[in-house]
């Protein structure tokens, strides 16, 4: 035993993995020890010696015929099963299985009789004990019948007795009697205990033992002629039975309460329904039913896994699912008095069944019940069952991942009968959206089907609810177009022209006669009841937010040689724009079946011909135009289709369209033939030059952004995108014209103007004055509680006239006093002008508004020019007033600030392309006036962006060749700004950049440098003229050939620092810090000499050794800075960099080794790198330790 006690240690861990390996090794060594063992004979004893030899431990009877190890490890292995330590009962159950599975030299009779004796419960026990003990009997009685011992068959290998069954009908009728009383003991271990029946009764079914049918018949005899309650267990265990035992007596057994011998028969789903709902008995209805409920648990009853299984299997041929989800879940679990808990239930078992159910019977599970708690419970985040009903959501839309065939059905049913047409709005989720993305071509075209279907009066038109047809036509109209503006749904051209084309005729025409055969599908039926005047506006506004989403849509078109995406296009490279057109061109010539709703005035209808006729024409136009051309298209066929939607009160934008088929018959001039007719929307006069016509294309473009539709400033984006390769100067002017700010009184002005210019602006007023009276006092009101300002000029106003604002704190103030008609209307005039106040300063805060807005979109123009076109010569033009946008902006225009800062720094400051060709003039004044603002910058953010505007020009300048001296001229404004002017916002970082990305053209401002270190504000910003100097000279290596001017400017450089640290000591103009950094520069500097001077003596020359011996001791002797040691120490580094050079020239015959010139490199750079002198010494032995 000695070998397996520590064995059983592990069996308890809570590591599965260990618990299974020492299982193994357990089991491994048994079975060994098994295999080693003889059986002894046993003597003949008389019976005073069988009952002491029995008294003992040995009246298991184990020892007979099992190994000391064996016998031991069954007996602890079933005490075992009620200790509460960590996860012993599991592992000590599994080992314990494994043992009797794999030896057969125990019978069940004595496992059994071990097991009940170990798990005796006794009155002095706690209930945590008790607990343990009844669990030790429920796992070893399952391990009694997983291991087979139950229905063994085969006879003990040997045998003390005459008795060599392995198994019998008493030990099977034992064990499901246990099983029965331990159920009825403790609640909570009912349904584990029956089903552990289950397992029984499942090994007696697969097993061949003589007493099979015996057994049967016991267990029948105890379950339901002595157990007459029912319980779901026990309808689980029915199910398992009627299988294995069809040929008893089933209409007996289980009547009542069931009526039918099948217990899944439709005929039992009441009974059925009313036990596994689990209520108390003073709950039941039907008092017949005696049936034993337990204390709720979240998890559903496993009974409902073999229902399923069952009424869904092929053989099914009492049952009907649908019957049998209506009855035992919809209305029973989902029932309006039905609690949260047994909802709960109810929808797990909805998406077991989801699951599994075939697509036939899926609309079944969306029941009436199930469907108002599911909207219930999934529209409020507060609802007890939110989250599971969020579940059940989720678990749809997979299913729809898995087979988007599915789609079509699940749609119908949360959007039918039981759901709602708003199912989306109500339960504040995106569950059909989702859906219909999942969804294949075929699915979406029989979801337009069914939509398509819901337009007419189903109910024959007699008693037909108007309101209730439009309510769903409403929602008709919404579904379809929310299939075309989601971007997730798969597009197919079919069913997005079948779409618009049902848009097109309901919108703009009406439908006279009906043509099955007709290609347009709203032609197919006529509406009944015809559509009204505000579903016919929806059908338009509609039609263009779907084009609106179709234009920003990109498509795959396939070209000669490959396939490419093209916005705004069918796959067939036709505009989706022009599509609709060709179907209103269609259906103007189809007098028979449609008329049009409004018909156009002859100058309309001409001007909407030309525009047709020009469109068809640009859309032939090839090479190198093609692309303007087709913006130019787009442009006139988009303006053209508004001006169709366009009603009798509404603007019908004539002057658009006629702008822009002027502009685009300018653009592209019909070669053939020459006309000198004027334009009707351009007047010119001698002096006039007519505009550009691009200008005009591109002013509609402007003119689209201020529409409030997203259709025509979708089209207006794209336009630009083609049309953005043919702009001019004057183009980008009018563009950048519309960002200025403007004062909000002008704004108000022109709507002052417009108003005046309306004819009828007086007239309607008058009308509408008294219609509106009481409106606008609700809403003064509503404003003087809001506004204390407000109310105080009023109050203001009567005090003016003797009157007292009420308080209602005096008693005297009830008294009333009234007035004469002159004080009335002295009154009345000034409590007119203070709301007059009120009103125009609403108005002007709405306007700035509206302009934010406005100028937001413009913007996006920009955006597009700047992505499309980086290498235009105009360019140059848009930077400055982006610029003065960011300066100039108010807080406000914060956000508007933020997008225009975006695209400098996104397009200009990390543009990798510049422009070809630019005019030099241009961009250098508007380089000056970058430098003059970030002087004057409000914020570092701000600053950053000039400097990426700033560097972007000068890369682009010095591209030309021919302006270097331009750009150092501003630069050296700047500098001279930045070191002598305190106020200055420029930083080191605007010159640093500029330094380091162009050294070639950064070496001319050295002279300058040098100047401003002698005439700068402070020592900080002298500190940081010497800093500018460090960053010239580190790119020295970069500048090219410049010998002479290096040479040249190394002793100004030298005097300069002198003097600067020379100041420093007697003055105290600078902190040790600035002039550590200064000496630095200076080490810096002799280092790069070394590299250009062609002898020791000119460096000594350049430098002046003695210079620095002088400043070394003015250093130690001056009162602010001798405490800094580090300086003097930097002092000598500069004089043994310059002597270094002579001596290495002076010793270069005697060829030292590497290793003595590297000594003596590290030696000259001592003082403050000390340290580094020792690590690099403390490397180099342990390298000689090491080899």
């Amino acid at each position: 035993m000695s070998t397996t006690l520590e064995l059983f240690w592990h069996l308890s861990s809570a590591n599965k993995k260990d618990r299974l390996d020492a299982s193994a090794k357990l089991i491994g060594a048994l079975e060994r020890f098994q295999a080693e063992f003889v059986p002894k004979e046993a003597p003949e004893t008389s019976d005073e010696d069988e009952n002491e030899e029995f008294s003992g431990k040995n009246r298991d009877g184990l020892d007979a015929l099992n190994a000391q190890d064996v016998s031991y490890s069954i007996r602890r292995l079933v005490r075992g099963l009620a200790s509460p330590r960590e996860s012993s009962r599991l592992g000590f159950a599994v080992a314990l299985t494994e043992l009797l599975s794999r030896i057969n030299t125990v019978t069940c009779s004595q496992a059994v009789t071990l097991i009940l004796d170990s798990s005796k419960t006794q009155g002095s026990m706690t209930g945590q004990e008790e607990r343990d003990v009844l669990f030790a009997r429920l796992f070893g009685l399952t391990a009694v019948i997983q291991s087979g011992l139950i229905v063994r068959d085969t006879p003990l290998s040997s045998s003390a007795s005459s008795a060599t069954e392995a198994s019998n009908l008493a030990s099977f009728s034992e064990v499901i009697s246990e099983l029965l009383a331990l159920g009825e003991k403790r609640s909570w271990l009912r349904e584990s205990a029956w089903w552990t029946i289950g397992l029984a009764v499942d090994a007696l079914g697969a097993s061949s033992v003589y007493w099979k049918d015996d057994a049967f018949e016991a267990a029948l005899e105890m379950i339901y002629v002595e157990n007459k309650i029912w319980t779901p267990e026990k309808i689980a265990l029915t199910l398992k039975l009627q299988k294995l035992r069809a040929d008893a007596d089933w209409r007996k057994l289980l009547s009542p309460p069931f009526k039918q011998p099948e217990i899944t028969h439709s005929g039992n789903y009441t009974a059925l329904a009313r036990i596994l709902k689990e209520v108390n008995a003073d709950e039941d209805e039907d008092a017949d039913v005696k049936s034993k409920t337990v204390s709720w648990k979240p998890q559903v009853h496993y009974v409902w896994d073999l229902l399923l299984g069952e009424v869904l299997s092929p053989q099914s041929s009492k049952g009907s699912f649908p019957e049998m989800f209506r009855i035992l879940v919809d209305e029973s679990l989902f029932s309006s008095t039905s609690s949260p808990e047994r909802k709960y239930w109810g929808f797990q078992i909805f998406q077991k069944a989801l699951s599994r159910v075939s697509a036939t019977d899926l609309p079944m599970l969306f029941t009436k019940n199930f469907m108002r708690s599911w909207i219930n419970h999934l529209s409020n985040s507060d609802r007890y069952l939110h989250k599971a009903a969020k579940q059940v959501v989720t678990d749809i839309q997979g299913l729809v991942k898995k087979d988007p065939t599915l789609g079509f059905a699940l749609i119908l049913q949360l959007t039918g009968v039981h759901g709602s047409h708003q199912f989306d709005k109500l339960t504040k989720t995106k569950t059909v959206e989702t859906i219909l993305t999942s969804m294949d071509n075929e699915g979406i075209q029989s979801y337009i089907k069914y939509l398509l279907g819901q337009v007419n009066d189903q109910e024959g038109g007699k008693t037909a609810d108007i309101q209730a047809i439009n309510a769903r036509r409403a929602w008709v109209i919404e579904q379809l177009a929310a299939l075309v503006r989601n971007g997730a749904v798969p597009k197919d051209d079919a069913w997005v022209q079948a779409v618009l084309d049902w848009f097109t005729v309901h919108g703009l025409f009406i439908v006279r006669k009906q043509s099955e055969k007709s290609e347009f599908l709203a032609l197919h039926s006529i509406p009944a009841p015809p559509f009204s005047d505000e579903l016919r506006k929806l059908c338009r506004e509609r039609l263009l937010s779907c084009l609106a989403e179709l234009t920003t849509h990109a498509s795959v078109v396939q070209t000669d040689d490959k396939n490419i995406k093209v916005s705004a296009v069918a796959s067939d490279g036709q505009f989706w724009v022009s599509k609709v057109l060709s179907t209103i061109e269609r259906l103007d010539k189809d007098t028979k079946h449609v008329r049009r709703i409004v018909e156009a005035e002859e100058e309309e209808e001409e001007l909407r011909q030309k525009a047709r006729e020009l469109a068809s024409r640009l859309s032939k136009i090839t090479g190198e135009q093609q692309e303007a051309a087709k913006g130019a298209e787009l442009l006139v066929s988009a303006t053209l289709l508004h001006h169709y939607c366009a009603t009798d009160d509404e603007d019908s934008d004539s002057e658009a369209l006629q702008s822009c088929v002027d502009g685009a018959s300018g653009m592209f001039p019909v070669e053939t033939k020459k006309t000198k007719k004027s334009r009707k929307s351009v007047t010119t006069s001698a002096d006039e030059v007519a505009p550009e016509p691009i200008d005009l294309l591109v002013d509609t473009v402007i003119g689209s952004l201020e529409e409030a539709t997203a259709y025509m400033r979708a089209v207006a984006n794209q336009v630009f995108t083609l049309l953005s390769g043919s702009v001019k100067e004057s183009t980008i002017d009018l563009i950048v014209a519309q960002l200025s700010r403007r004062d909000p009184a002008e704004l108000l002005q022109d709507e002052d103007e417009d108003m005046e210019d309306s004819p009828d602006a007086d007239s309607e007023d008058q009308e509408d004055s008294e219609s509106e009276s009481s409106h606008d006092e609700e809403d003064d009101e509503e404003d003087m509680e809001e506004d204390p300002e407000l109310r105080r000029k009023i109050e203001e106003a009567l005090r003016v006239n003797g009157i007292n604002a009420a308080t209602g704190e005096s008693d005297d103030e009830s008294d009333e006093e009234f007035m004469d008609d002159d004080q009335m209307m002295a009154i009345d005039e000034q409590l007119a002008a203070v709301f007059k106040a009120r009103a125009d300063e609403k108005r002007g805060v709405d306007a700035q508004r509206e302009a934010t807005h406005y100028k937001n979109r413009v913007l996006d123009l920009v955006d597009i020019f700047l992505k499309k076109q980086p290498t235009s010569p105009h360019v140059i033009r848009v930077i400055l007033p982006l610029v003065e946008l960011i300066v100039d902006t108010s807080s406000d225009e914060k956000q508007l600030a933020d997008k225009t800062t975006g695209i400098l720094r996104s397009r200009i400051g990390k543009s990798k392309e510049i422009p070809a060709d630019v005019d030099k003039e241009q961009a250098i004044v508007v380089l000056q006036e970058l430098h003059v603002r970030a002087r004057k910058a409000p914020s570092s953010d701000v600053l950053a962006t000039l400097n990426q505007c700033s560097l972007y020009l000068v890369k682009t300048l010095l591209n030309r060749g021919d302006a270097e001296q331009e750009v150092v001229k501003a630069y050296q404004e700047s500098l001279k700004d930045f070191i002598t002017r305190k106020a200055s916002r420029l930083n080191t970082a605007f010159l640093q950049d500029f330094i380091r990305r162009y050294p070639g053209a950064a070496w001319n401002l050295r002279n300058n440098l040098i100047d401003v270190t002698k005439t700068a504000v402070n020592g900080y910003r002298q500190s940081q003229a010497f800093q500018l100097l460090q960053v010239l000279v580190n790119q020295l290596f970069a500048i090219g050939d410049h010998k002479e001017e290096i040479i040249s400017f190394m002793p100004s450089l030298r005097d300069a620092i002198l003097a600067a640290v020379s100041k420093a000591c007697t003055e105290a103009s600078l902190t040790a810090a600035h002039v550590k950094e200064i000496l630095k520069l200076a080490i810096s500097a002799v280092r790069q000499s070394k590299r250009i001077v062609s002898s020791p003596e000119e460096l000594a020359t350049l430098w002046d050794p003695s210079s620095w011996e002088e400043l070394s001791k003015n250093l130690a002797t001056s009162d602010s800075l001798k405490a800094a040691a580090g300086l003097q120490n930097l002092c000598k580094q500069v004089i043994r960099a310059v002597n270094q050079s002579s001596t290495k020239d002076s010793t270069s015959s005697n060829k030292p080794s590497s290793g003595a010139t590297k000594r003596k490199a590290d030696d000259g750079e001592q003082g403050d790198e000390e340290v580094v002198t020792k690590k690099a010494k403390r490397k180099k032995v342990n390298k000689n330790k090491s080899s």
